[in-house]
């Protein structure tokens, strides 16, 4: 079982990122990811592509997939919702190998879930049969290479959620 004891740092989800060849990450930088926001800038193997929406994550996320770039969605479960119908026409249709990494808002793992957000987030991507895996902690980060894997080898999105907050 994992620990939430340890810390998750935005540096090394950005070096699993890195080892995986991801070049561009599309994202709407909020308060909660401020650290990995400030590790981003700092990291010039990786262009960042800001979005007004999270709804414009996965047409923009597509466009780069088709123009032969490697990338990766950063968003919250919430913003998951939002993106629903690109997931299923674009991501989901067109078995794009699609990474996304989902903070997992509302997550407890010592508690149960009172956030509707974190309530149904698993739900959703069982019913929409979309691999997922949990981090939170450094330890975890791993488990994004074998995500980027499985999405390349099925050509199907996965998701990483993100049970705590970046250091």
């Amino acid at each position: 079982m994992t620990s939430n004891k340890s810390t998750l740092t935005a540096n090394k989800i950005l070096d699993q990122l890195r080892q995986c060849g991801i070049t561009h990450i599309v994202w709407l930088p909020d308060s909660e990811s401020r650290f990995m926001y400030d590790s981003l800038l700092n990291r010039p193997e990786f262009t960042l592509i800001p979005v007004c929406r999270e709804g414009e994550a996965i047409p923009i996320a597509t466009g780069l997939l088709l123009g032969d770039k490697k990338v990766v969605v950063l968003h919250q479960n919430t913003g998951f919702f939002e993106s629903g119908d690109s997931v299923r026409g674009l991501s989901l249709d067109l078995h794009l190998p699609l990474l996304l990494l989902i903070g997992y808002r509302g997550w407890q793992r010592e508690h149960p879930l009172t956030d509707s957000a974190a309530i149904f987030t698993k739900p959703i991507l069982d019913a929409w049969n979309i691999s997922h895996y949990l981090i939170e902690n450094d330890k975890d980060a791993e488990k994004i290479t074998t995500g980027y894997k499985e999405a390349q080898e099925t050509k199907n999105p996965v998701v990483i959620l993100i049970g705590t907050e970046y250091n």
